[in-house]
């Protein structure tokens, strides 16, 4: 895809962030069965609905601006995926890997709300309201998961990995 327009890179972000949101739908079961305490697993389940439902609102998204919703590789997204993997993999003590998770999982967080921020300023700029509404939903819930794996991990994972 040339990138011509802002729209033109509108788009080929929105591709690239289904990516990253399909790849972590794959993640998250993953990441919840490495985990040793109850609260963060628990977390990763909760999160993996609000995963799958960013993908159906980007697919949403994809309709209202007449797009297909075709997922573009998120390069991004494979690295800290692998990351998580390895920490998975990882012989570590059972505290000290869950607080590994928590950190492997704020940094998708993280890419994804600068992300999602980003997006939400482009549609703004092209009009697009309802795009903006629906992104901003999940910007929102990003930043609770965010909040919550920081509140756990200073509350306790932390605390019991020491």
């Amino acid at each position: 895809m040339s990138l011509d327009s802002l729209n033109d890179l509108f788009i080929d972000e929105l591709r690239d962030i289904l990516s990253a949101e399909k790849q972590l739908v794959k993640a998250l079961p993953k990441m919840a069965k490495a985990s040793s305490s109850p609260e963060l697993r628990q977390g990763f389940e909760k999160h993996l609905g609000e995963t799958e439902m960013h993908v159906e609102r980007l697919k949403q998204v994809f309709e209202l601006i007449g797009e297909s919703a075709r997922a573009k590789t998120c390069k991004a997204m494979e690295g800290l995926v692998e990351e998580g993997s390895e920490i998975i993999k990882e012989d570590a003590e059972s505290d000290v890997k869950d607080a590994a998770l928590i950190a492997a999982a704020q940094k998708v967080e993280h890419y994804e709300i600068a992300t999602y921020g980003t997006l939400i300023t482009w549609a703004r700029l092209l009009g697009q309201d309802k795009a903006v509404k629906l992104l901003s939903q999940t910007l929102a819930e990003e930043k609770a998961t965010d909040e919550t794996l920081t509140e756990l991990a200073e509350v306790t994972v932390n605390e019991a990995a020491k």
